[in-house]
Protein backbone atom coordinates (compact mmCIF):
# COMPACT_ATOMS: atom_id res chain seq x y z
CA UNK A 1 0.00 0.00 0.00
CA UNK A 2 1.27 3.49 -0.69
CA UNK A 3 3.07 5.43 2.19
CA UNK A 4 1.08 8.06 3.22
CA UNK A 5 2.79 11.73 2.55
CA UNK A 6 3.55 13.49 6.08
CA UNK A 7 1.92 17.49 6.60
CA UNK A 8 5.21 18.98 5.61
CA UNK A 9 6.10 16.79 2.66
CA UNK A 10 2.46 18.31 1.53
CA UNK A 11 3.47 21.68 2.48
CA UNK A 12 6.72 21.20 0.95
CA UNK A 13 5.30 19.27 -2.59
CA UNK A 14 2.57 22.28 -2.56
CA UNK A 15 4.89 25.11 -1.99
CA UNK A 16 7.13 24.02 -5.01
CA UNK A 17 4.19 23.42 -7.39
CA UNK A 18 3.03 26.79 -6.28
CA UNK A 19 6.38 28.55 -7.26
CA UNK A 20 6.62 26.90 -10.56
CA UNK A 21 2.77 27.48 -11.14
CA UNK A 22 3.24 31.11 -10.41
CA UNK A 23 6.50 31.43 -11.97
CA UNK A 24 4.59 30.06 -15.53
CA UNK A 25 2.00 32.06 -15.21
CA UNK A 26 4.45 35.38 -15.03
CA UNK A 27 6.23 34.31 -18.14
CA UNK A 28 2.54 34.14 -20.20
CA UNK A 29 1.42 37.90 -18.36
CA UNK A 30 4.50 38.91 -19.31
CA UNK A 31 4.36 38.01 -22.67
CA UNK A 32 0.44 39.54 -23.33
CA UNK A 33 1.51 42.72 -21.63
CA UNK A 34 4.91 43.10 -23.55
CA UNK A 35 3.21 41.71 -26.82
CA UNK A 36 2.62 44.58 -29.61
CA UNK A 37 -1.50 45.05 -29.36
CA UNK A 38 -2.30 43.49 -26.13
CA UNK A 39 -0.81 45.61 -23.63
CA UNK A 40 -2.75 46.69 -20.76
CA UNK A 41 -5.79 47.17 -22.82
CA UNK A 42 -6.11 43.32 -23.29
CA UNK A 43 -5.11 42.46 -19.64
CA UNK A 44 -8.36 45.21 -18.83
CA UNK A 45 -10.18 42.91 -21.32
CA UNK A 46 -9.07 39.57 -20.42
CA UNK A 47 -9.37 41.02 -16.56
CA UNK A 48 -12.93 41.93 -16.66
CA UNK A 49 -14.20 39.04 -18.44
CA UNK A 50 -12.08 36.44 -15.50
CA UNK A 51 -13.73 38.18 -12.88
CA UNK A 52 -17.48 37.12 -13.90
CA UNK A 53 -16.06 33.30 -14.66
CA UNK A 54 -14.05 33.61 -11.53
CA UNK A 55 -17.51 34.07 -9.55
CA UNK A 56 -19.45 31.28 -10.81
CA UNK A 57 -16.40 29.41 -10.67
CA UNK A 58 -16.90 29.93 -6.98
CA UNK A 59 -20.53 29.23 -6.64
CA UNK A 60 -19.59 25.94 -8.53
CA UNK A 61 -16.23 24.76 -7.30
CA UNK A 62 -14.26 26.96 -4.68
CA UNK A 63 -15.21 25.50 -1.30
CA UNK A 64 -15.34 21.81 -2.72
CA UNK A 65 -11.37 20.53 -2.36
CA UNK A 66 -11.63 21.62 1.59
CA UNK A 67 -15.11 20.42 2.08
CA UNK A 68 -14.45 17.55 0.42
CA UNK A 69 -10.75 16.86 2.10
CA UNK A 70 -12.81 17.75 5.39
CA UNK A 71 -14.95 15.12 5.47
CA UNK A 72 -13.15 12.16 3.69
CA UNK A 73 -10.58 12.78 5.46
CA UNK A 74 -12.40 12.23 9.03
CA UNK A 75 -13.79 9.03 7.96
CA UNK A 76 -10.33 8.07 6.58
CA UNK A 77 -9.03 8.86 10.08
CA UNK A 78 -11.61 6.50 11.67
CA UNK A 79 -10.78 3.90 9.53
CA UNK A 80 -13.95 4.51 7.57
CA UNK A 81 -12.45 3.86 4.09
CA UNK A 82 -15.71 2.78 2.39
CA UNK A 83 -17.79 6.25 3.65
CA UNK A 84 -14.87 8.39 2.67
CA UNK A 85 -15.51 7.17 -1.11
CA UNK A 86 -18.83 6.74 -1.03
CA UNK A 87 -18.69 10.92 -0.14
CA UNK A 88 -16.28 11.56 -3.05
CA UNK A 89 -18.73 9.62 -5.33
CA UNK A 90 -22.00 11.30 -4.36
CA UNK A 91 -19.84 14.62 -4.40
CA UNK A 92 -18.26 13.99 -7.87
CA UNK A 93 -22.03 13.93 -9.21
CA UNK A 94 -23.57 16.39 -7.30
CA UNK A 95 -20.56 18.93 -8.43
CA UNK A 96 -20.85 17.64 -12.09
CA UNK A 97 -24.25 19.09 -12.50
CA UNK A 98 -23.65 22.44 -10.84
CA UNK A 99 -20.58 22.97 -12.53
CA UNK A 100 -22.38 22.08 -16.10
CA UNK A 101 -25.04 24.68 -14.86
CA UNK A 102 -22.33 27.14 -14.11
CA UNK A 103 -21.03 26.98 -17.68
CA UNK A 104 -24.11 26.96 -19.68
CA UNK A 105 -25.29 30.31 -17.32
CA UNK A 106 -21.68 32.14 -18.89
CA UNK A 107 -21.92 31.19 -21.98
CA UNK A 108 -25.52 32.14 -22.42
CA UNK A 109 -25.43 35.16 -20.44
CA UNK A 110 -21.87 36.16 -21.97
CA UNK A 111 -23.54 38.77 -24.14
CA UNK A 112 -25.49 40.58 -21.77
CA UNK A 113 -22.66 40.27 -18.73
CA UNK A 114 -20.33 42.12 -21.23
CA UNK A 115 -22.34 44.76 -22.34
CA UNK A 116 -24.84 45.86 -19.77
CA UNK A 117 -23.27 44.72 -16.24
CA UNK A 118 -19.13 45.42 -17.18
CA UNK A 119 -19.80 48.18 -20.06
CA UNK A 120 -16.69 46.19 -21.79
CA UNK A 121 -18.41 44.74 -25.21
CA UNK A 122 -14.94 43.19 -25.78
CA UNK A 123 -14.70 41.14 -23.03
CA UNK A 124 -18.02 38.94 -24.35
CA UNK A 125 -15.70 36.83 -26.10
CA UNK A 126 -13.95 36.37 -23.22
CA UNK A 127 -16.74 34.98 -21.44
CA UNK A 128 -17.88 32.65 -23.85
CA UNK A 129 -14.07 31.12 -24.21
CA UNK A 130 -13.64 30.61 -20.69
CA UNK A 131 -17.53 29.19 -19.65
CA UNK A 132 -16.88 25.22 -20.50
CA UNK A 133 -13.97 25.65 -18.41
CA UNK A 134 -16.17 25.76 -14.89
CA UNK A 135 -17.71 22.16 -15.89
CA UNK A 136 -14.08 20.85 -15.95
CA UNK A 137 -12.77 22.69 -12.49
CA UNK A 138 -16.03 21.79 -10.40
CA UNK A 139 -15.47 17.99 -11.20
CA UNK A 140 -11.04 18.48 -11.19
CA UNK A 141 -12.43 20.14 -7.12
CA UNK A 142 -13.76 17.26 -6.16
CA UNK A 143 -10.85 14.59 -7.49
CA UNK A 144 -8.45 17.38 -5.35
CA UNK A 145 -10.02 17.22 -2.41
CA UNK A 146 -10.21 13.15 -1.84
CA UNK A 147 -6.74 13.49 -3.19
CA UNK A 148 -5.81 15.56 -0.42
CA UNK A 149 -7.69 13.73 2.61
CA UNK A 150 -6.20 10.50 1.39
CA UNK A 151 -2.47 12.48 1.97
CA UNK A 152 -1.74 12.44 -1.23
CA UNK A 153 -1.31 15.91 -2.16
CA UNK A 154 1.37 15.41 -4.53
CA UNK A 155 -1.48 14.64 -7.08
CA UNK A 156 -3.05 18.09 -6.58
CA UNK A 157 -0.25 19.50 -6.93
CA UNK A 158 0.68 17.57 -10.19
CA UNK A 159 -2.52 18.65 -11.31
CA UNK A 160 -2.01 22.00 -11.26
CA UNK A 161 1.42 22.23 -12.58
CA UNK A 162 0.59 20.22 -15.59
CA UNK A 163 -2.64 22.67 -16.14
CA UNK A 164 -0.50 25.46 -15.99
CA UNK A 165 1.94 24.33 -18.05
CA UNK A 166 -0.35 23.56 -20.92
CA UNK A 167 -2.08 27.14 -20.06
CA UNK A 168 0.88 29.09 -20.43
CA UNK A 169 1.89 27.17 -23.65
CA UNK A 170 -1.18 27.50 -25.43
CA UNK A 171 -1.88 31.19 -24.44
CA UNK A 172 1.38 32.21 -26.33
CA UNK A 173 0.57 29.58 -29.11
CA UNK A 174 -3.25 30.61 -28.93
CA UNK A 175 -2.51 34.42 -29.18
CA UNK A 176 -0.02 34.29 -32.35
CA UNK A 177 -2.44 32.33 -34.10
CA UNK A 178 -5.07 34.99 -33.97
CA UNK A 179 -2.67 37.99 -33.87
CA UNK A 180 -1.82 36.53 -37.33
CA UNK A 181 -5.65 35.66 -38.75
CA UNK A 182 -7.18 38.66 -37.38
CA UNK A 183 -4.65 41.51 -37.96
CA UNK A 184 -3.47 42.34 -34.25
CA UNK A 185 -7.17 42.53 -33.27
CA UNK A 186 -6.41 43.09 -29.15
CA UNK A 187 -10.35 41.76 -28.78
CA UNK A 188 -9.78 38.30 -30.60
CA UNK A 189 -6.50 38.22 -28.93
CA UNK A 190 -7.94 37.94 -25.55
CA UNK A 191 -10.70 35.60 -26.37
CA UNK A 192 -7.66 33.30 -27.84
CA UNK A 193 -5.79 33.83 -24.18
CA UNK A 194 -8.83 32.96 -22.69
CA UNK A 195 -9.99 29.97 -24.47
CA UNK A 196 -6.09 28.57 -23.15
CA UNK A 197 -7.30 28.36 -19.76
CA UNK A 198 -10.54 26.35 -20.71
CA UNK A 199 -8.50 23.67 -22.33
CA UNK A 200 -5.76 24.11 -19.37
CA UNK A 201 -8.60 23.11 -17.06
CA UNK A 202 -9.51 19.73 -19.36
CA UNK A 203 -5.86 18.71 -19.46
CA UNK A 204 -5.77 19.21 -15.81
CA UNK A 205 -8.66 17.11 -15.25
CA UNK A 206 -6.99 14.76 -17.52
CA UNK A 207 -4.25 13.91 -15.36
CA UNK A 208 -6.26 13.73 -12.29
CA UNK A 209 -9.00 10.88 -13.92
CA UNK A 210 -5.97 9.09 -15.49
CA UNK A 211 -3.99 9.01 -11.91
CA UNK A 212 -7.00 8.06 -10.33
CA UNK A 213 -7.55 4.84 -12.35
CA UNK A 214 -4.05 3.88 -11.45
CA UNK A 215 -5.20 3.83 -7.70
CA UNK A 216 -8.43 1.94 -8.04
CA UNK A 217 -7.02 -1.56 -6.95
CA UNK A 218 -5.40 0.43 -3.98
CA UNK A 219 -8.62 2.40 -3.01
CA UNK A 220 -10.77 -1.38 -3.45
CA UNK A 221 -8.13 -2.89 -0.95
CA UNK A 222 -8.56 0.17 1.49
CA UNK A 223 -12.84 -0.14 1.43
CA UNK A 224 -12.27 -3.90 2.11
CA UNK A 225 -10.02 -3.35 5.27
CA UNK A 226 -12.83 -0.37 6.29
CA UNK A 227 -13.47 -0.63 10.07
CA UNK A 228 -16.67 1.74 11.71
CA UNK A 229 -18.48 2.35 8.45
CA UNK A 230 -21.83 4.50 9.26
CA UNK A 231 -24.27 4.37 6.36
CA UNK A 232 -25.75 7.69 5.70
CA UNK A 233 -28.21 8.43 2.54
CA UNK A 234 -27.24 10.13 -0.24
CA UNK A 235 -29.49 13.13 0.81
CA UNK A 236 -27.77 13.31 3.88
CA UNK A 237 -24.22 13.34 2.61
CA UNK A 238 -25.12 16.15 0.06
CA UNK A 239 -26.39 18.38 2.71
CA UNK A 240 -23.25 17.36 4.82
CA UNK A 241 -21.02 18.65 1.96
CA UNK A 242 -23.07 21.81 1.26
CA UNK A 243 -22.75 22.71 4.82
CA UNK A 244 -19.21 22.52 4.97
CA UNK A 245 -18.45 24.00 1.56
CA UNK A 246 -20.76 26.88 1.23
CA UNK A 247 -19.31 28.80 4.49
CA UNK A 248 -16.07 28.01 2.49
CA UNK A 249 -17.57 29.12 -1.10
CA UNK A 250 -19.06 32.49 0.93
CA UNK A 251 -15.63 33.49 1.52
CA UNK A 252 -14.31 32.64 -1.86
CA UNK A 253 -17.37 34.83 -3.42
CA UNK A 254 -16.50 37.56 -1.05
CA UNK A 255 -13.31 37.41 -2.20
CA UNK A 256 -14.58 37.40 -6.15
CA UNK A 257 -16.94 40.14 -5.28
CA UNK A 258 -13.44 42.52 -4.22
CA UNK A 259 -12.14 41.92 -7.88
CA UNK A 260 -15.71 42.21 -9.56
CA UNK A 261 -16.39 45.51 -7.80
CA UNK A 262 -12.57 46.89 -9.40
CA UNK A 263 -13.95 46.04 -12.33
CA UNK A 264 -17.46 47.62 -12.26
CA UNK A 265 -16.27 50.81 -10.82
CA UNK A 266 -12.63 51.50 -11.79
CA UNK A 267 -13.42 52.04 -15.27
CA UNK A 268 -16.48 53.49 -15.01
CA UNK A 269 -15.06 56.15 -12.34
CA UNK A 270 -11.84 56.82 -14.72
CA UNK A 271 -14.26 57.19 -17.79
CA UNK A 272 -15.27 60.81 -16.85
CA UNK A 273 -11.72 62.35 -16.59
CA UNK A 274 -9.66 59.96 -19.44
CA UNK A 275 -10.84 58.27 -22.81
CA UNK A 276 -12.67 54.72 -22.42
CA UNK A 277 -9.16 52.96 -23.83
CA UNK A 278 -6.91 54.95 -21.40
CA UNK A 279 -9.13 53.75 -18.52
CA UNK A 280 -9.46 50.23 -19.78
CA UNK A 281 -5.93 50.49 -19.67
CA UNK A 282 -5.27 51.35 -15.91
CA UNK A 283 -7.67 48.57 -14.80
CA UNK A 284 -5.38 46.65 -16.92
CA UNK A 285 -1.93 47.99 -15.02
CA UNK A 286 -3.90 47.21 -11.10
CA UNK A 287 -5.31 43.74 -12.69
CA UNK A 288 -2.84 42.82 -15.19
CA UNK A 289 0.33 43.43 -13.26
CA UNK A 290 0.21 44.71 -9.58
CA UNK A 291 -2.77 41.90 -8.81
CA UNK A 292 0.02 39.01 -10.55
CA UNK A 293 2.93 40.11 -8.53
CA UNK A 294 1.49 40.68 -5.31
CA UNK A 295 -0.34 36.97 -5.48
CA UNK A 296 3.00 35.42 -5.99
CA UNK A 297 3.62 35.27 -2.22
CA UNK A 298 0.17 34.61 -0.92
CA UNK A 299 -0.08 31.77 -3.52
CA UNK A 300 3.12 29.85 -2.40
CA UNK A 301 1.22 30.30 1.18
CA UNK A 302 -1.84 28.88 0.03
CA UNK A 303 0.18 25.49 0.74
CA UNK A 304 -0.45 25.88 4.24
CA UNK A 305 -4.15 26.89 3.94
CA UNK A 306 -4.86 23.71 1.74
CA UNK A 307 -2.79 21.17 4.06
CA UNK A 308 -4.03 22.31 7.29
CA UNK A 309 -7.85 21.55 6.52
CA UNK A 310 -7.21 17.70 6.16
CA UNK A 311 -4.46 17.65 8.86
CA UNK A 312 -6.56 19.36 11.64
CA UNK A 313 -9.81 17.62 10.59
CA UNK A 314 -8.12 13.97 10.99
CA UNK A 315 -6.16 15.34 14.53
CA UNK A 316 -9.76 16.12 15.68
CA UNK A 317 -11.42 13.24 14.67
CA UNK A 318 -8.60 11.22 16.96
CA UNK A 319 -8.94 14.00 19.44
CA UNK A 320 -5.38 15.00 18.88
CA UNK A 321 -5.32 19.02 20.28
CA UNK A 322 -1.39 19.26 20.98
CA UNK A 323 -1.07 18.27 17.14
CA UNK A 324 -3.47 20.79 15.95
CA UNK A 325 -1.96 24.00 18.28
CA UNK A 326 1.73 22.83 17.04
CA UNK A 327 0.81 22.82 13.07
CA UNK A 328 -1.42 25.97 13.45
CA UNK A 329 1.44 27.84 15.38
CA UNK A 330 4.24 26.24 12.99
CA UNK A 331 2.26 27.54 9.62
CA UNK A 332 0.94 30.65 11.23
CA UNK A 333 5.03 31.41 11.83
CA UNK A 334 5.96 30.47 7.97
CA UNK A 335 3.02 32.81 6.84
CA UNK A 336 4.67 35.32 8.53
CA UNK A 337 8.55 34.89 7.66
CA UNK A 338 7.42 35.17 3.95
CA UNK A 339 5.03 37.69 4.22
CA UNK A 340 6.78 40.73 5.82
CA UNK A 341 10.03 40.52 3.68
CA UNK A 342 8.05 40.37 0.12
CA UNK A 343 5.77 43.57 1.91
CA UNK A 344 8.66 45.56 2.76
CA UNK A 345 10.40 44.12 -0.77
CA UNK A 346 7.59 45.40 -3.10
CA UNK A 347 7.85 48.90 -1.49
CA UNK A 348 11.07 49.46 -1.68
CA UNK A 349 11.92 48.35 -5.16
CA UNK A 350 8.44 48.62 -7.09
CA UNK A 351 9.41 50.71 -9.27
CA UNK A 352 12.59 48.47 -10.20
CA UNK A 353 10.60 45.48 -10.90
CA UNK A 354 8.13 46.70 -13.52
CA UNK A 355 10.84 48.32 -15.37
CA UNK A 356 12.69 44.79 -15.32
CA UNK A 357 9.52 42.18 -15.89
CA UNK A 358 7.72 45.27 -18.23
CA UNK A 359 9.97 46.99 -20.47
CA UNK A 360 7.29 48.10 -22.78
CA UNK A 361 4.48 48.92 -19.93
CA UNK A 362 6.32 49.90 -16.68
CA UNK A 363 3.66 52.10 -15.29
CA UNK A 364 2.17 51.23 -12.33
CA UNK A 365 4.82 51.60 -9.05
CA UNK A 366 2.85 53.57 -7.28
CA UNK A 367 -0.35 51.13 -7.33
CA UNK A 368 2.25 48.69 -5.96
CA UNK A 369 3.54 49.95 -3.34
CA UNK A 370 0.42 50.53 -1.69
CA UNK A 371 -1.30 47.11 -3.04
CA UNK A 372 2.14 45.49 -1.02
CA UNK A 373 1.14 45.80 2.08
CA UNK A 374 -2.09 43.39 2.01
CA UNK A 375 0.55 40.68 1.64
CA UNK A 376 1.34 39.88 5.06
CA UNK A 377 -2.05 40.51 6.35
CA UNK A 378 -3.55 38.08 3.65
CA UNK A 379 -1.37 35.32 4.16
CA UNK A 380 -2.40 35.49 7.46
CA UNK A 381 -5.81 35.50 6.87
CA UNK A 382 -5.20 32.51 4.62
CA UNK A 383 -3.30 30.36 7.12
CA UNK A 384 -6.18 30.78 10.01
CA UNK A 385 -8.71 30.38 7.19
CA UNK A 386 -7.07 27.08 7.02
CA UNK A 387 -6.87 25.88 10.39
CA UNK A 388 -10.65 27.56 10.89
CA UNK A 389 -12.07 25.12 8.30
CA UNK A 390 -10.01 22.30 9.69
CA UNK A 391 -11.29 22.77 13.01
CA UNK A 392 -14.57 23.05 11.91
CA UNK A 393 -15.48 26.64 12.92
CA UNK A 394 -16.55 27.41 8.99
CA UNK A 395 -18.79 30.30 9.66
CA UNK A 396 -15.82 32.44 11.26
CA UNK A 397 -13.68 33.24 8.13
CA UNK A 398 -16.92 34.28 6.56
CA UNK A 399 -17.85 36.88 8.81
CA UNK A 400 -14.41 38.15 8.62
CA UNK A 401 -14.58 38.34 4.91
CA UNK A 402 -18.03 40.04 5.02
CA UNK A 403 -17.02 42.76 7.08
CA UNK A 404 -13.89 43.64 5.22
CA UNK A 405 -16.41 43.49 1.96
CA UNK A 406 -18.90 45.48 3.22
CA UNK A 407 -16.63 48.04 3.74
CA UNK A 408 -14.54 48.01 0.45
CA UNK A 409 -17.79 47.98 -0.95
CA UNK A 410 -19.38 50.85 0.12
CA UNK A 411 -15.78 52.82 -0.33
CA UNK A 412 -15.48 52.00 -3.93
CA UNK A 413 -19.00 52.72 -4.82
CA UNK A 414 -19.59 55.82 -2.89
CA UNK A 415 -16.33 57.37 -4.99
CA UNK A 416 -17.76 55.93 -8.15
CA UNK A 417 -20.88 57.97 -7.52
CA UNK A 418 -19.01 60.57 -6.36
CA UNK A 419 -16.88 60.66 -9.34
CA UNK A 420 -19.77 60.42 -11.49
CA UNK A 421 -21.15 63.68 -10.55
CA UNK A 422 -17.70 65.73 -10.64
CA UNK A 423 -16.42 66.22 -14.12
CA UNK A 424 -13.14 68.57 -12.62
CA UNK A 425 -9.71 66.46 -12.85
CA UNK A 426 -8.59 67.89 -9.75
CA UNK A 427 -10.09 64.47 -8.04
CA UNK A 428 -7.18 62.48 -9.82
Amino acid sequence: MRKKETFMQGVITLIFSQILIKLLGLVYVLYLTNREGFGDKGNGIVAAGYQIYAMLLTISSIGVPNAISKLVSERIAVGDYKGGHRIFKIAFATFAIIGLVGSLMLFLGAHMIATYWLQIPEAEMTLVALSPAIFFVAISSVMRGYFNARQNITATARSQTIEQIFKTTLTIILVEIVAIISNVSTMWMAGGATLATTLATFAGFGYLYLYYKTRTKEIANEIKQTVNYKYERVKTIIKKILIVSIPIALTAIMSSINKNIDSFTVVRSLKQFMSEEMALSQYGILSGKVDTLITLPMSINVAFATALVPAISAAKAKKDYKEIKEKTSFSLLTSMLIGIPCTIGMCIFAGPILNLLFPNAAAGATVLQISAFEIVFVMMDQTINGSLQGYGKLIVPTISMGCRRYCKINIKLNFSSYTTNRSTPELL
